[in-house]
């Protein structure tokens, strides 16, 4: 069976909306878009780039899925534009019933995703927080590589928002990875429910 990995550029305090570009996600007045770009650097990238020459299959939410679909299929032969449109994708969507990019199948419900780790073995989330917040809730994240920003927006969506309905635990998968502009790699598994309640005074 398949593992499924949500990737996800995040914050020091947690936001993943928009990294890519100014315009990317202004939803909800955001004004940030963007703020990956300048902690960038070759080794960052590589690493970045390593990860994706793994995957078998995409996994992509609606809005997410959108701006792929918008962008790689115009890249020409740029490594990541050729494996991410040769590669099959899957985008969970209540109301696309036919993608137009190449090799990309509709799922209307988050239940539908448990089949595809029977048919793949490394099956990537690319941002889209939203269907990664479902996913974990539902019990079917299998690793989590958080990558790092040492920036702070204030506000923005956050993977785990006030909202967010289950209580988990996590472990740390490998050593964290630094890169030069201190960004990090950190990459977690599910460890069960969240334990509280310890009691110090012991």
């Amino acid at each position: 069976m398949g593992t499924i990995s949500v990737d996800l550029f995040i914050t020091l305090d947690g936001v993943y909306q928009g990294p890519g570009g100014p315009d990317e996600d202004e939803s909800n007045g955001f004004e940030f878009g963007g703020w990956q770009g300048h902690y960038l650097d070759d080794e960052n990238g590589a690493v970045i780039g390593e990860g994706i020459d793994r995957m078998d299959a995409l996994l992509l939410g609606r809005r997410t899925y959108d701006i792929f679909a918008g962008f790689w299929p115009h890249r020409g032969d740029e490594p990541i534009a050729v494996k991410f449109n040769a590669m099959p994708k899957f985008v969970v969507s209540r109301t696309l019933a036919d993608p137009e990019w190449a090799g990309t199948t509709a799922l209307a419900d988050v239940s539908e995703v448990a089949a595809i780790k029977d048919r793949f073995e490394d099956i990537h989330v690319v941002g889209s927080g939203d269907l990664a917040r479902s996913l974990l809730e539902a019990g079917l994240v299998d690793r989590l590589n958080l990558y790092l920003y040492p920036v702070a927006l204030g506000s923005g969506k956050r993977l785990f928002g006030g909202d967010f309905g289950v209580p988990k635990a996590f472990r740390l998968a490998q050593p964290p990875r630094a890169f030069p502009t201190g960004a990090m790699l950190l990459v977690y598994e599910p460890d069960g429910a969240a334990v509280t309640g310890f009691d110090m005074s012991k």
